[in-house]
């Protein structure tokens, strides 16, 4: 039996969700605010007082019951059916609006360690979306004036955060080219040498995607989002948005921790060694110590809209707005573009000929 949790406004009864705004639980019905803390506690006040009990025996359904891997809900607010998958945590009734939190989501291991709350709201994603588009010259007129959103939607989307020492020792293949002449001939001389660097290096909260549902270079080209401003989780924060709980296990996020662990050590190691025209890592040894991985919940706000048939996604950041999507090309505009470049480089060359033949 799966458990919901329901924030009902104290003073109308309406539901309530979380302001990224105000950064308070709001009720849109009566404008009532109220902080997470003191609805927690109103809340656990309510849950103490034991109802009347008078139930007879009669068959009926459960809230939750599940068919082909699928989860079925039925609001009590207005007793719509809500359909989501196995890994659904949070979403809201079709019908009536009302945020479903689905507690056994975030139970046991299932709970995360933080959250960060969202800091920017739906008007925002909206507007970030317009600022992309604008100035795009390749960008079909078409897209940019008649675009339209299928879908804008606010997600926490799971992260597993890894903690570790790293020992590492990066051998690098790097060169030096000099260049001279004489009368005759001009001459470049490439020297290779072998450069070694060890030392150690703390990673602190890596992330990685604990969705399979969304794709790793998306979520990796929204970061980086600002950890100071996480808290300990609490689901009134979930409360008018969509979650998903993890569906991809600590275990199985270790080896793109490790990628990036690696690309980072190589990156920072490969800093230090200067005075060369090139730098290549050649071997790479690291070990890795008092490895740890946390729970957490982002804010992340994905857009969706279609163009030609063709679906297209974009993402903002919703702590930091950092926002990313590819965008349509215009063809005729991209061969147009192509050719007065052509032109230009075309008649630059015919000019410095025309120079030479001066001289």
């Amino acid at each position: 039996m799966s458990t919901l949790l329901e924030y009902k406004c104290p003073c109308c009864g309406g539901a309530i969700k979380f302001s990224a705004v105000l950064q308070k639980m709001l009720c849109p019905y009566c404008d009532t605010e109220f902080e997470i803390d003191a609805l927690e506690g109103y809340n656990k006040d309510l849950k103490e007082e034991k109802p009347t009990e008078m139930e007879w025996e009669t068959s009926s359904d459960n809230v939750w019951h599940e068919e082909d891997g699928l989860l079925v809900y039925v609001c009590k607010s207005c007793g719509g059916e809500i359909v989501g998958d196995e890994n659904t945590a949070a979403t809201s009734c079709p019908y009536c609006g009302n945020p479903v939190v689905m507690k056994r989501q975030f139970s046991g291991d299932l709970k995360p360690d933080y959250i960060i709350p969202f800091k920017l709201d739906k008007e925002a994603a909206k507007n970030a979306l317009k600022r992309h588009l604008k100035g795009k010259r390749l960008l079909p007129k078409v897209f940019k004036d008649e675009n339209h959103i299928d879908e804008i939607k606010g997600i926490y989307v799971p992260f597993w955060l890894f903690d570790a020492d790293a020992d590492a020792r990066i051998r690098y293949k790097a060169t030096r080219v000099s260049f001279w002449s004489d009368s005759r001939y001009n001459y470049t001389k490439t020297s290779f040498y072998s450069v070694v660097r060890a030392g150690n290096i703390g990673f602190d909260i890596i992330p990685v995607d604990g969705s399979s549902k969304i794709a790793d270079d998306l979520m990796e080209s929204i970061e980086p989002y600002t950890f100071s401003d996480a808290v300990e989780f609490s689901t009134g924060y979930l409360a008018g948005f969509l979650a998903d709980r993890y569906d991809v296990t600590a275990e199985n996020s270790v080896e793109r921790a490790n990628q990036r662990v690696t690309k980072s050590t190589e990156q920072i190691f490969a800093g230090t060694v200067e005075g060369y025209q090139t730098v290549t890592p050649e071997s790479t040894s690291i070990q890795l110590s008092n490895g740890k991985a946390k729970y957490a919940l982002y804010p992340v706000w994905l857009l969706n809209t279609t163009w030609q048939g063709k679906q297209y996604t974009f993402a903002m950041n919703g702590q930091t707005g950092k926002f990313v999507g590819d965008l349509p090309m215009d063809r005729v505009a991209y061969w147009k573009y192509f050719s007065i470049i052509a032109a230009v480089c075309a008649l630059a060359t015919y000019g410095i000929a025309w120079l030479s033949l001066l001289m």
